[in-house]
């Protein structure tokens, strides 16, 4: 099947997911028009067929798509998985997504994988290593990668940027551009007691292709309250004020709405949609990238 090239609007995505299918094409529910466009975890789809792929195709028939990939682990010493990479060509040609993003993070050495996306230490070396696998990707890809900033829960000790400089620093050298998670920006900078609002302010707003929204809960330890980036409620308040200062300063993007535990019911989701949706049309004088 060929699919029309359909560009993401800046207005509110969701993350697609199996439990939400039948609500999706339902013909009587009228909250999927505050949902523009849909966002699938790659890995999810490397087989070749199945129910999953059966119902992608009819979503990209009619909504635009993007892909944010979790594995392809960019701060890898010893490069991008080969496999990996092409089982993801396979994917994007034949979905021909809109946007395609990834992480700053690593999370494979050798033949050893981990479950999650890890920290990296932001170096000179590191950054070395960043420029030569996103490069890679996007020349065997044939995209314009975005690169996601990260939660963060403790700090190395060594580091020659700040993250945002090393970001910036990153997409200006590769050509790659940035996939802005508010509530990581949020996390990291509740956990490390820094103002998230110059994180922000930092990032060109020409930088900024799409932006993320969350939930996160809060833990008690010894040494005090820590921040954890779960993707499991409903983005909290501090988050949507952080979303709209960044609107009003960076310009209108296209937003997804996170939510990968907890899975909600359909309302609760596109009801969170909605409410990006207010804010991407309300006038807060949007300065457009």
């Amino acid at each position: 099947m060929t699919y029309s090239s359909k560009p993401i609007p800046a207005r509110a995505g969701v993350g697609l997911k199996p439990q939400h299918f039948t609500d999706i094409f339902s013909s009587t529910d009228t909250t999927t028009r505050n949902v523009a466009w849909f966002e699938i975890h790659p890995e999810n789809y490397f087989s070749a067929g199945g129910r999953n792929h059966d119902y992608l195709d009819k979503i990209r028939t009619d909504y635009p798509l993007s892909m944010h990939g979790v594995g392809l682990s960019l701060g890898s010493a010893d490069g991008v998985d080969k496999q990996h990479l092409s089982l993801l060509k396979r994917l994007k040609d034949r979905y021909q997504p809109a946007l395609f993003s990834e992480h700053l993070s690593w999370s494979r050495f050798e033949q050893h994988y981990s479950n999650d996306l890890l920290p990296i230490p932001y170096t000179k070396e590191a950054l070395r290593r960043f420029i030569a696998n996103v490069s890679q990707v996007q020349d065997t890809l044939g995209v314009q990668l975005l690169i996601e900033n990260p939660s963060s829960y403790f700090l190395l000790k060594h580091a020659d940027y700040t993250e945002w400089d090393f970001l910036i620093s990153l997409c200006k050298t590769t050509g790659a551009k940035i996939l802005l998670d508010i509530n990581n920006i949020y996390v990291s900078a509740a956990n490390h007691g820094f103002d998230a609002k110059l994180y922000i302010d930092a990032i060109p707003a020409n930088l900024i292709i799409e932006i993320h929204l969350a939930g996160h809960t809060e833990e008690q330890h010894d040494f005090g309250r820590l921040l954890i980036d779960d993707h499991g409620s409903e983005v909290t308040d501090e988050v949507w004020r952080l979303y709209e200062y960044t609107i009003q300063t960076k310009g209108v993007k296209p937003t997804l709405i996170e939510w990968d535990t907890n899975i909600p019911d359909w309302q609760t989701l596109t009801t969170q949609a909605a409410l990006a949706n207010t804010v991407l049309s309300t006038d807060l004088n949007p300065i457009e990238a």
